[in-house]
């Protein structure tokens, strides 16, 4: 049967919930997350532009599993002690930790975010903000990744009479085909978004921003360039990458402490012919479910399988009636074709539910989530992922 373990699950995004849900089937797991609620990050975009959505309790959607949700932030961890110091002064002791505090949107890059922009973490407060006082003047997205081309869409479909604007240091949704990228700068024309292309930002002040080619007036500034990952692993004395991310091995161990598993956006995941994983949900709920697959291996005294991944497809909503569905290669480079307007909007659609559908199941029956893996060798591999945010 194997020795029950307690395991402590630090953060309750996409992939903390399915490597909780996922080895809760014969573990004791302690959930910890400042929120009450579970945030459906790939709908953000809609709730920024006024999208009212239903909450989704955290202990809902964990609820019949033996999970005990926390509410509170984890401050520090020691890994030599195997304890999770809490805000609340809790500490919490593990057999095994997964470390699943993902990212959040990157406001070092330039001067002035902080004071002077929102966020996508910020949704309803832009809500907010939009839809107060007259509801006009102009609205500014900075980012030509698919946070920002979403962002940008969804705004400029709901957001009244708001003029919208997108910034990008290179092209929108440069990660796209050709005929990927065509359409999405159509499909903005056609929405009104004024598109400022291969522009760079130097700083976000009151009013406006500044760039190398020149001053751009805005009334309201919304930054989506870049993520960025907490500090707490590289505080812990886990090994990170430059980018803070903990490395890992093919298990999801930590490769300087192997009793921690790092998942989703906080990890550096590598996988022999697909390459290093871009940050998003379609990579967080796979490195969650394997992480719990391997910590139940150990458990039995096996060794745990390698992660196996292959990317299928990009998804990029443009507004309620359009989008691009981007076929790719297993390492995630774009296929010439494309599946555009009402059809990509309908797939995207389902994809978002499928996503939360797929928790809901792994909640009734931890083990049926599956993700896409490889049917053979793969060809090529490549470094970071065409998907990657960028500004």
């Amino acid at each position: 049967m194997g020795q029950k373990q307690h395991v402590v699950v630090v953060g309750a995004g996409y992939a903390g919930v399915t490597a909780a849900l996922r080895v809760s089937r014969r573990h004791q797991v302690t959930l910890v997350d400042p929120k009450e609620c579970f945030t459906e990050r790939i709908r953000l975009h809609e709730i920024a532009a006024g999208r009212v959505g239903t909450p989704l309790f955290l202990r809902d959607l964990v609820a019949g599993r033996e999970i005990n949700t926390v509410k509170a932030t984890a401050t520090s961890i020691d890994p030599a002690a195997r304890t999770v110091l809490l805000d609340s002064a809790t500490t919490l002791t593990y057999d095994r930790l997964v470390y699943a505090l993902g990212s959040s949107t990157d406001t070092t890059r330039v001067p002035g975010i902080v004071e002077h922009a929102y966020t996508l973490e910020q949704a309803q407060q832009l809500s907010d903000r939009l839809s107060r006082g007259s509801g006009t003047g102009t609205v500014t997205v900075v980012g030509g990744g698919a946070t920002g081309i979403e962002l940008a869409a969804e705004l400029a479909e709901s957001a009244g009479a708001w003029r919208v604007r997108l910034v990008t240091s290179s092209e929108p949704g440069s990660g796209l085909s050709t005929a990927g990228r065509t359409h999405v700068r159509n499909s903005l024309e056609r929405l009104g978004v004024h598109v400022h292309s291969h522009t760079r930002v130097q700083a976000v002040h009151r009013g406006g921003l500044s760039t190398d080619q020149g001053g751009l007036a805005g009334d309201v500034v919304v930054w989506a360039a870049a993520f960025t990952v907490p500090s707490l692993a590289a505080e812990a004395g886990l090994r990170v990458d430059e980018r803070g991310r903990a490395l890992v091995d093919t298990a999801m161990r930590s490769l300087s402490h192997p009793d921690v598993f790092v998942v989703g956006d906080a990890a550096r995941v590598t996988v022999p012919g697909t390459g290093e994983l871009r940050m998003a949900c379609a990579t967080a709920m796979p490195t969650g479910a394997h992480a719990a697959e391997a910590i139940d291996a150990l458990a039995h005294g096996r060794e745990p399988k390698p992660l196996k991944f292959r990317y299928l497809a990009q998804a990029i909503s443009l507004g309620r009636h359009d989008g691009v569905i981007q076929p790719v290669r297993t390492d995630d480079s774009a296929h010439r074709l494309v599946i555009t307007g009402r059809p990509a909007a309908r797939i995207n659609e389902w994809i978002n539910r499928y996503t939360l559908a797929s928790l809901r199941a792994e909640r009734r029956r931890p083990g049926t989530y599956r993700w896409a893996k490889p049917l053979g060798p793969a060809k090529r591999a490549v470094g970071p992922a065409s998907g990657a945010q960028a500004q």
